[in-house]
């Protein structure tokens, strides 16, 4: 057997990706503190790390399957809770990510169009902040490119099983998040029924055999949860009827297409085609202020690369390889991008790390194609223009680094210049041109990528680079930079030049407090409430309870004890009924009840207290009707083994 030694280029590009993504990875805290504690929990328990609970007495579990939990739950395990230990794992699937894209194209475009594929995903913003962030979609993006890229080697040979892993990629990606996983997968099978080498009946039972394997991979966890008696596990958090199955077609599926999402975060008001609070539906949301900088620098380029490589390769066979490659990775960018402009439902700026890989693929294969085929004019006229789309995204942050839209104009155009001059020629002009043209495209999003990787982020919407002109919608729920002004990075580089985002309150690893921004930003804990909380936390199942998840995660990361939050995430799931919560403070389970708000007299009502909706606020109700209220650390706290 050869073995075959790795290329050196790919090496170092994985290791400065692994160097960039590392750089000041503690500033962010636990980041997402919701996904944190739920790590933090199944790093106690291994009935919390199977189900996702949301703290380690199994009282809900988080609003998502639990594979991305898994790698931080073990991680947290071996290593002690820690911000490195939830966020290391981000990483190393970030940096996998760019090796499995760079393997993929390299196969059928060379060595040189596989490190440009893993460079403009490595330093696509979006990327760089996910791939540093313990929200699902990282893990997602991974499972997504593996997908890909094991449906490539099937289109090879009819493989089945290649099909199969494909499909076990599928399985995973849906035990990560859901129906998302599934955005892609009519476009690839489309293009395996009709460009396999093979016969039609075999390809289509191949497809029904990946199908299987789909199921069974994915399956099998949603089948024990189902099947499980209630009483024997969490609550599904998300839901409304304690179901998986109603969370998945409801909440986390057609839900976020038609808006109608019960339980939904200040957006998607009943769909309409509105948007809600997360933006305008349209073609155009991909490219509006509030996304573009996060992932359209090429996406334009990845689309007219797209369309001018399938022409140049109109005459190829049925079974071709590298026109299906296209067809693949085309089809897939198509098919998510377009739920991702017309979905009604709730949509943040961080989903598009999903598109990263389709378009750095794109646009590495396509300059391929394009310089193979001699079309170098369009390859000129393309990295022109993402220059000049560089200089209008760069436009929009006209107080951080108003030079850098001159410069990468400026370099774009040379570049162009350059590209038309040395035509196929050899040497190094075309090397020269062929780097400055590589700079030309990649000089926009590489700055916002080093700002992102320079500065905390926290809570549940967060955003990659400076903040822009003409942004708002999303922003105001809270999330985005943890701290004002973000960092520096060697050589003086500046990173931040803006306060955080309208509505965010900074704060810090400790998260952010009160109102909405509370809810959806984490929880400020001060040292007395974490101690009083952990004091004599052993003598009970719970430590504490409190309004909404992020609430409890704050109490959780600080004390490590479990920490139940009442109404799932955001305060509507009927979880526990009133009558169940009587009945464990009775059963002395629960020591205290924390006012989820934070700092007395803050929005929403007695002692800083949102309340929730439903049983939430009925649960709140009763508390403050039976116990007296005491303050600690600058929290409102409720004695529940002490009555009034």
């Amino acid at each position: 057997m050869i073995i075959r030694r790795p290329n050196p280029a790919l090496l170092v590009l994985l290791a400065a990706t692994a160097a960039l993504y590392l750089w000041d990875l503690s500033a962010s805290g636990y980041a997402n503190q919701f996904y944190a504690a739920a790590a933090q929990a199944g790093s106690a328990s291994w009935k919390a790390f199977f189900f996702g609970s949301s703290d380690a007495a199994n009282s809900i579990t988080v609003d998502k399957p639990p594979a991305a939990m898994w790698p931080m739950g073990l991680s947290v395990r071996l290593f002690g809770l820690s911000s490195w230990s939830v966020l290391v794992p981000e990483v190393i699937i970030g940096v996998a990510a760019v090796g499995v894209l760079y393997a993929a194209v390299r196969r059928h475009f060379g060595a040189a169009a596989g490190l440009l594929a893993g460079a403009v995903l490595a330093l696509t913003p979006v990327a760089a902040l996910m791939f540093r962030f313990d929200n699902p979609d990282a893990l997602l993006c991974l499972l997504m490119v593996c997908a890909v890229a094991c449906v490539l080697r099937a289109l090879e040979h009819a493989s089945t099983k290649w099909l199969m892993l494909a499909g076990l990629c599928f399985g995973l990606g849906f035990l990560t998040k859901t129906l998302q996983a599934w955005l892609i997968l009519p476009a690839l099978a489309l293009v395996y029924l009709v460009c396999a080498p093979t016969r039609l009946l075999r390809r289509a039972v191949q497809l029904l055999l990946a199908g299987l394997v789909l199921v069974v991979s994915g399956g099998w966890w949603v089948a024990v949860v189902e099947l499980m008696p209630a009483a024997s596990r969490p609550y599904v958090g998300g839901s409304q009827h304690n179901s998986f199955l109603e969370l998945t077609f409801g909440y986390n599926g057609l839900g976020r297409i038609n808006g109608n999402e019960t339980g939904s975060v200040g957006g998607g008001h009943g769909g309409g085609g509105h948007g809600g609070g997360w933006g305008q539906p349209g073609i155009g949301r991909l490219f509006a202020p509030d996304t573009g900088g996060q992932i359209a620098w090429l996406l334009p380029a990845a689309l007219v690369l797209l369309v001018a490589a399938l022409w140049l390769l109109r005459r190829a066979g049925r079974t071709d390889i590298r026109r299906a490659a296209f067809l693949v990775w085309g089809g897939a960018l198509l098919m998510t991008a377009a739920i991702f402009s017309f979905m009604s439902g709730i949509f943040h700026q961080y989903y598009t790390v999903a598109l990263a890989p389709y378009v750095a693929a794109l646009v590495a294969m396509g300059a391929a194609v394009l310089w193979e085929r001699r079309a170098v004019s369009l390859l000129a006229l393309v990295t022109t223009g993402s220059a000049g789309w560089a200089y209008v995204l760069l436009g929009r942050t006209p107080h951080w680094l108003p030079w850098l839209k001159w410069a990468v104009l400026a370099v774009g155009v040379a570049a162009g210049v350059a590209l038309l001059l040395v035509r196929r020629g050899e040497g190094r002009g075309v090397r020269r041109a062929a780097a400055l043209a590589v700079a030309g495209v990649l000089a926009g999003p590489f700055a916002y990528t080093l700002n992102t990787v320079g500065s905390a982020h926290g809570g549940s919407i967060v955003t990659a680079g400076p903040a822009v002109r003409g942004g708002g919608g999303f922003g105001r729920f809270g999330g985005g930079h943890g701290k004002p002004g973000g960092r520096g990075f060697p050589g003086g580089f500046p990173m931040g030049g803006f306060g955080p985002r309208t509505g965010e309150r900074p704060g810090g690893p400790g998260g952010f407090g009160g109102g909405m921004a509370g809810l959806l930003g984490g929880q400020r804990v001060s040292p007395a409430a974490a101690a009083a909380v952990a004091k004599d936390a052993g003598k009970y199942t719970w430590a504490a309870a409190t309004v909404g998840s992020q609430s409890a995660a704050g109490y959780q990361l600080a004390t490590q004890r479990p920490v139940m939050p009442i109404g799932g995430f955001n305060g509507s799931d009927p979880s526990p009924t009133l009558a169940h919560f009587r009945q464990l403070v009775k059963d002395g389970r629960i020591h205290w009840f924390i006012a989820s708000g934070g700092e007395r007299g803050g929005r929403g009502g007695k002692g800083g207290d949102r309340g929730g909706r439903g049983t939430a606020a009925e649960i709140t109700a009763w508390v403050q009707g039976h116990f007296a209220e005491v303050t600690v650390g600058g929290a409102t706290f409720y004695d529940l083994t002490r009555s009034v």
